[in-house]
């Protein structure tokens, strides 16, 4: 391979006379080479500096007794000597803090590293590097303070954003301070408090978490104290009237206080053994929905203006869940007693006896198109009815309302099979109603209600099958009937099918949503199952009793809301 001109130019540089010299020479690092005996042979311009000697009073000397010391500046016996050591063992050494003497009498603590030098495979000396360690020490002081800032900063915004993540998957205000309260200790402050506004110019304390978790006792610690138009120094105060985010110090916790808000706040401080604390608003501007204050305890790691801002986005962050959450939870109010008014109270006909259950959706819009109904016909048969309207939302809800009173009216003096008066809604819904899909079951009841025989006939529109429960301790569900959702493409043209059953004395039917039996993960087969099983369990109590429990004993994790219908026949 033929070298290149740089390549060349840079190995004759390399070999020119006194070009390592000069490289020593310019070294930033303090450098001198000792003999065989310890003797110093050479000295660099650094090491003079470093050990305030010229190189010329220190050539010919020995390193050991020239330079090294121990702490009070006393003579060091030549056997506990580590660079002499290695020397003699012609080896690699290094050695951290060690004591030398400089020219000036001051002593200074030194780090080095020692290499042997050979020529020919002859050992010449030790080539020497010194440093000065008080240097060094303050240097890994300021990459470990860099550091330790680098991770309080990570520390916190990773923190800011679990709380951004977490609170977001919740529209429950008590759900949400409890996971704040979980987050924030201990991972930033020993004690955290929640305030909020409400009604009537009143404050509430409605969280307080600590060293063990949330601690009730804590919260409604006071009375509800007045908030609006309170005068004082104090933090909480001045911050649920709209003032800036307050860091406190232990001086600061000290001052009097003129109010009775002021008085909780301090007495909460007091109790908790605040050593510095931050209270921020929740909120921003004049959507402050509360305070958030965190106490720390700990005098050596008090709050600091980091700390404050840090906070305060948090608190705006949580303001505006919070303030979510109560328009949410208005709205579920409006749209769950919507809903309710709009189920029909439930007839007795004789010794028949009836009860239905609806419980919303526990997450969402909290209103959705499950729907129940029971009526007398003209005739004197019980009809029940069992909906959903697709969706979950006050249009659904409309919807639901609609299809009510629309089959109401087709099925109250209708003469044929249930089948035919779904036909005839079917038929009808796309015209008078905003429906565009939803699955039922119509239900007539024949026979005396008081003594019976009863007959069953009913049919299904994409529905969930009826359950029935026989008094020997039988379930079977009612499958037969089934036909085509409400809004499906029409298939051939037949009439809908019905079914029909006799029902034994004493038994129970039990129309439901599927918002009973399906949960996330599970499959229909599962749900049908486990509600066998538990209706089971419940056939023999009350009918109030049975409608009660059923929807309890189904496991957690359902996104819909649930309707029940059940019909229990007199005993014989």
């Amino acid at each position: 391979m033929v070298a290149s001109v740089g390549d060349e130019g840079r190995r004759r540089s390399a070999a020119e006379p006194g070009f390592w010299q000069r490289v020593v020479g310019q070294l930033g690092t303090a450098l001198i080479v000792v003999d065989p005996a310890g003797r110093i042979l050479a000295v660099n311009p650094a090491a003079e500096r470093l050990l305030g000697r010229a190189a010329s009073a220190m050539r010919g000397e020995d390193a050991h007794d020239l330079l090294h010391r121990d702490a009070d500046g006393g003579s060091i016996p030549r056997e506990q000597c580590p660079l002499l050591r290695a020397v003699a063992e012609r080896a690699e050494a290094r050695g951290e803090g060690h004591i030398c003497r400089r020219g000036d009498g001051r002593l200074v603590a030194i780090s080095w590293s020692a290499s042997p030098l050979m020529d020919d495979g002859v050992f010449t000396g030790m080539a020497v590097l010194f440093t000065d360690a008080a240097g060094d020490r303050s240097a890994r002081r300021e990459r470990a303070a860099y550091t330790r800032a680098l991770e309080d900063l990570t520390e916190r915004l990773t923190l800011v954003a679990e709380i951004t993540d977490v609170l977001g998957q919740t529209l429950e205000t008590d759900e949400a301070l409890a996971r704040l309260g979980r987050l924030l200790v201990p991972r930033l402050a020993d004690w955290a408090a929640v305030d909020l506004r409400a009604g009537s110019g009143q404050v509430h304390r409605v969280a307080v978490a600590g060293p063990e978790g949330r601690d009730a006792a804590q919260e409604d610690w006071q009375e509800h104290l007045p908030e609006a138009g309170e005068e004082g120094r104090s933090p909480l105060v001045q911050v649920l009237n709209g003032g800036d985010p307050v860091l406190q110090r232990e001086a600061d916790m000290a001052a009097p206080v003129a109010s009775a808000l002021a008085t909780v706040h301090s007495g909460f401080l007091r109790a908790t053994g605040a050593r510095s604390a931050v209270t921020v608003p929740l909120g921003s501007g004049p959507q402050v929905t509360g305070a958030l204050t965190l106490v720390r305890t700990d005098p050596a790691h008090p709050f600091d203006t980091d700390d404050l801002t840090v906070v305060s986005d948090i608190g705006r962050r949580v303001g505006l869940v919070i303030d979510n959450a109560r328009r949410f939870g208005r709205q579920r109010a409006v749209a769950e007693a919507m809903q309710r008014n709009l189920l029909a109270p439930l007839p007795q006909p004789g010794r028949l006896r009836l009860a239905a259950r609806y419980q919303p959706a526990p997450a969402g819009s909290q209103v959705g198109g499950d729907w129940y109904d029971a009526f007398e016909r003209k005739d004197g048969t019980l009809a029940l009815v069992i909906g959903d309207v697709v969706g979950h939302d006050l249009t659904a809800a409309a919807g639901m309302a609609q299809l009510h009173g629309i089959l109401r009216s087709l099925a109250w003096d209708h003469t044929g099979p249930p089948g035919a008066v779904v036909d005839r809604l079917d038929d009808a819904m796309p015209a008078i109603t905003t429906v565009p899909m939803a699955t039922l079951v119509l239900a007539l009841l024949e026979g005396d209600p008081h003594t019976g025989p009863w007959t069953l006939r009913w049919t299904s529109a994409g529905h969930p099958p009826p359950l029935l429960l026989t008094p020997d301790g039988q379930a079977q569900y009612l499958e037969a009937g089934q036909g085509l959702l409400l809004g499906a493409p029409p298939g051939n043209g037949g009439s809908r099918p019905s079914a029909a059953q006799s029902l034994p004395p004493g038994s129970t039917l039990l129309l439901y949503t599927d918002g009973l039996i399906e949960i996330p993960g599970s499959d229909l087969d599962t749900g049908l199952a486990r509600l066998r099983r538990h209706a089971l369990a419940l056939a023999h109590e009350p009918l109030d009793t049975l409608c009660d429990q059923l929807p309890a004993r189904m496991p957690p994790g359902s996104t819909d809301d649930v309707a029940l219908l059940a019909l229990r026949l007199p005993s014989p």
